[in-house]
């Protein structure tokens, strides 16, 4: 079918780039599942982070304290997201974003000028039964693809507040609160997805989706980041030209973490135009942690 986004479909230079069938999948459906798409030993190390990211969250002295959301629950005060994860104590955030199991996504959807826009950690902590309400992430105009690759740290199962999309609901913006006093959690055509530590869900930012209340208290964390192209951005906003250069740092960086862990492994190979290729400043921790100023509105029940 036609490139509904209007975004390049970027052709397979390695095993790493989604082949045509997949990126038409996406672009139908709104979704994508990338089985066991993490290798182990990286998909270790991120977990390791992932709990160091929590209890940072919990520790009185945390700086940043903004970064660690937290929510209350009929059980008491919960923490459910870990923000900019790249400055959180542990590399790990950064090797993942510079594996070309990640950026191979990337620029298969984005172009060679992708924009890693959002890195982030939602999680639902044990005994946190709470669902997360149908929603669109960001709503725009199409003219380009924004997506999240969503890397499973944890089984998502069936019943358990596994996640439940839409397929092809990301064409337009939808009526969150509509949805949700009309149909509750049985909304005609959504599906629900199971998931292993490993696998990869890519989602558009537009597609409807949402996980009800949990059965039972396992864990369950999933790291996000978010892609846009350049010339999205540069066209439309939310960000300033400086602000893309910023973030656009953070690429090189990624790079460079995950040679230094995969020294004999492929690399990605960053095609980034020569107009954006930007020059990392001497103070490498200040790249790391790139604020949102703005954001792209989304579609939730509770933005009215």
């Amino acid at each position: 079918m036609p490139n509904p986004s209007g975004s390049p479909v970027t052709a397979v230079p390695s095993p790493w780039h989604l082949d045509a069938d997949q990126v038409e999948f996406f672009d139908a459906y709104g979704y994508l599942v990338l089985p066991q798409r993490i290798p182990d030993e990286l998909l270790t190390r991120v977990r390791a982070a992932a709990e160091h990211w929590m209890a940072s969250g919990e520790h009185p002295d945390r700086e940043r304290p903004g970064d660690w959301l937290f929510a209350d629950r009929p059980s008491g005060r919960v923490m459910y997201r870990v923000d900019y994860l790249h400055d959180k104590g542990s590399p790990a955030s950064l090797e993942l974003l510079g594996s070309p199991e990640i950026l191979g996504i990337a620029e298969s959807l984005a172009g060679p000028d992708f924009v890693p826009t959002y890195e982030s950690m939602v999680f639902k902590a044990a005994g946190d039964a709470a669902p997360i309400p149908w929603h669109q992430d960001a709503v725009h105009a199409r003219r380009s693809r924004l997506f999240n690759v969503d890397v499973y740290l944890d089984a998502s199962r069936r019943g358990g507040g596994a996640l439940h999309v839409v397929p092809g609901s990301h064409v337009r913006r939808t009526d969150a609160c509509a949805l949700a006093e009309e149909h509750g959690w049985s909304l005609p055509g959504a599906i629900e997805i199971e998931l292993e530590p490993g696998d990869v869900l890519v989602h558009d930012d537009m597609v409807v989706h949402g996980s009800p209340p949990a059965v039972g208290s396992a864990l369950r964390r999933t790291v996000y980041y978010e892609f846009r192209s350049a010339r999205h951005i540069l066209a439309e906003g939310p960000w300033t030209p400086h602000w893309v250069d910023r973030r656009l740092r953070l690429v090189p960086l990624a790079l460079a973490e995950h040679a230094r862990n995969w020294p004999q492994q492929h690399r990605f190979t960053w095609r980034v135009p020569d107009d954006l290729r930007p020059v990392l400043g001497r103070d490498e921790q200040a790249e790391l942690r790139i604020v949102h100023e703005v954001h792209t509105p989304g579609e939730w029940c509770s933005a009215g």
